[in-house]
C-alpha cells in the first residue's frame, strides 16, 4: 500500500520509511503543502494511496465517505517522529491486511503507553 502523509507529520517519514512502504510520498513532496482536505482526499482517491495522519477529520471523511482512499489514523498523542516511525513498522502487517480488505476504508493505530 502507497502512503501519503499528511502535513502534521514529518516530511522524514517519507525517506525513513521507503523501504518498508514503497512509493509513500509526504504531502508537500506532491505540491500538496498547505492544500485544503479535499484537495489532499481527492489526489489520494486519484493516485491511488492511503491517507496518513494524527488528525481525525480524514478519518470523519472516511465514515461518511467510505473509500478510496482508505485512511491511516494515527491516535498517538504527542510523540516524536521516530515513535511514529517505529509503530507503523511494527504495523506493517496489520496495514497490509487493512489495504487488502475491501470492507474497511479506516485503520486506528494507536500508541501504547508502557505505564
Amino acid at each position: 500500500m502507497k502512503l501519503l502523509f499528511d502535513e502534521n507529520l514529518s516530511p522524514r517519514l517519507a525517506e525513513t520509511l521507503a523501504g518498508i512502504y514503497p512509493g509513500c510520498a509526504h504531502v508537500h513532496a506532491c505540491g500538496l503543502g498547505g492544500a485544503s482536505d479535499d484537495a489532499i482526499w481527492q489526489y489520494a482517491k486519484e493516485n491511488e494511496v492511503a491517507i496518513v495522519s494524527k488528525d481525525s477529520d480524514f478519518q470523519e471523511r472516511s465514515v461518511l465517505r467510505g473509500h478510496p482512499p482508505k485512511v491511516v489514523w494515527i491516535r498517538a498523542g504527542n510523540c516524536s517522529t521516530s515513535e511514529i516511525e517505529e509503530l507503523l513498522r511494527i504495523a506493517l502487517s496489520v496495514i497490509t491486511r487493512f489495504a487488502e480488505e475491501s470492507g474497511e476504508s479506516c485503520l486506528v493505530l494507536a500508541r501504547h503507553s508502557s505505564s
